[in-house]
């Protein structure tokens, strides 16, 4: 099962590039923190038209829409790391999903099929029901199982031991998660100041306050904060899905391996 999530997980990861790079791919760096005049606007309107556009802009353009594209060239540079992190975050998320959900027993169900057997020790049985079902929950009380006929003790060790190694894997993607949400409101900060910088060079240059002298750098600092923000918001929200997730799993995992322990006692 693991090897299937870890090739699906790939396969998604590199499926994202290929579609979100080029919804925000551009082929002219020199537009990156320019604000766009009324002429520019209507090019961007009639991007068909327009011979000095590149295709994968274009294809980006009617993939998300001009705006889209137009605020990521806007945001400058800082935008490139948070793309990197929204791919990184999103195929995490999707392979999560997947792996969450063949991840989840229905426990009442199992138990129903497995203690029975248990009770009249036919644990062949019982170990053939549990590799035909799926999920930690049927791992531990496997490997459980395979140590009956040596105690308790070497039952509930094996169990100790696999299930550390369960939550090892169900934990797993949490760390590119958690490191999105940090991250990606620090780089949208760091566009906002850089966002600063250029409005206050600007005036400095100009040697008076004008609002459209200072529009293209305050412009960047809130493209910038707006698209951080973006991207931590709803990673967080999955998150803590998937945590919740996981803690219905482990809480199964533990009354599996107590009813299990219980039954072999009274055995």
């Amino acid at each position: 099962m693991r090897k299937k999530n870890l090739v699906l997980f790939m396969l998604l990861a590199i499926a994202i590039v290929l579609f979100t790079i080029p919804a925000f791919a551009q082929d002219d760096v020199d537009n990156v923190g320019t604000t766009f005049s009324e002429e520019n606007s209507g090019a961007a309107e009639n991007f068909e038209e327009s011979p000095e556009m590149g295709g994968l802009q274009m294809f980006a353009r009617k993939i998300v829409g001009s705006g889209f594209v137009d605020m990521f060239i806007q945001g400058g540079f800082v935008m490139w790391p948070m793309l990197v992190l929204v791919i990184w975050a999103l195929a995490t998320i999707i392979w999560k999903i997947v792996s969450l959900s063949y991840a989840k027993t229905n426990l009442n169900n199992f138990l129903e099929q497995i203690i029975p057997l248990i009770e009249d020790e036919e644990y062949d049985e019982a170990i053939e029901v549990c590799e035909k079902t799926r999920g930690p929950v049927a791992v531990i009380i496997h490997i459980g199982l395979l140590k009956a006929e040596k105690g308790i003790e070497a039952v509930e060790k094996a169990i100790e031991n696999a299930g550390v190694m369960e939550m090892a894997f169900l934990e797993k993607g949490f760390i590119a998660l958690s490191t999105t949400i940090n991250l990606a409101p620090m780089f949208g900060f760091f566009g906002t100041i850089v966002g600063m910088i250029a409005a206050f060079d600007a005036i400095a240059k100009a040697g008076e306050v004008d609002p459209t002298i200072v529009a293209s750098g305050i412009k960047i600092a809130l493209v910038t904060t707006a698209a951080g923000l973006a991207v931590a918001i709803p990673v967080q929200f999955a998150n803590n899905m998937f945590l919740t997730m996981v803690d219905g799993i482990v809480m199964d995992m533990q009354k599996g391996s107590e009813k299990l322990i219980e039954t072999l006692i009274e055995k």
